[in-house]
Order: C-alpha cells, then sequence, then structure tokens
C-alpha cells in the first residue's frame, strides 16, 4: 500500500510502500497525534524504519497498492 506523508516546511512529500494495512497505518497517525508520542514510525516493505516528527506532519495520504511498473513507457 502507498503512503504519502506531507511535512511541514519540506517541498517534497514521503512517499512509501508499505506492508500495514490502512488501519495499522492509520492507528499509528493517531496515536502519535494524538498523545505526547514525539514520532510516527512506519515500516516500508523492504522491513526499513521511517521516523516522521509528530508536530511535523501537514498530511497523511493511505492509498491503495501501486502496482509494479515495467518498460520505457510505463505510467
Amino acid at each position: 500500500m502507498e503512503v504519502k506523508i506531507g511535512v511541514q516546511h519540506a517541498p517534497r512529500e514521503i512517499v512509501i510502500e508499505s506492508k500495514q494495512t490502512p488501519d495499522e497505518v492509520e492507528s499509528a497517525v493517531s496515536s502519535a497525534l494524538g498523545s505526547d508520542s514525539s514520532v510516527l514510525g512506519l515500516e516500508d516493505e523492504h522491513g526499513r524504519k521511517i521516523l516522521v516528527p509528530a508536530d511535523r506532519i501537514a498530511y497523511v495520504e493511505i492509498g491503495e497498492p501501486s502496482g509494479r511498473k515495467v518498460g520505457f513507457g510505463a505510467i
């Protein structure tokens, strides 16, 4: 599943592919924003951890799984 995180005062968004379910991502975002936790932590499909300061999160977009793009003309 594709997750896009907009960060305040940053020109680009963070885009990751995650094996986590949409509910898991939503719960992680909610707990990071609603508690004293200062970091949103997610894991990408390769097992790497992505940590974002919770007070700098502008938005989080939870999308559908993206298909694999192959070839020069893949859009």
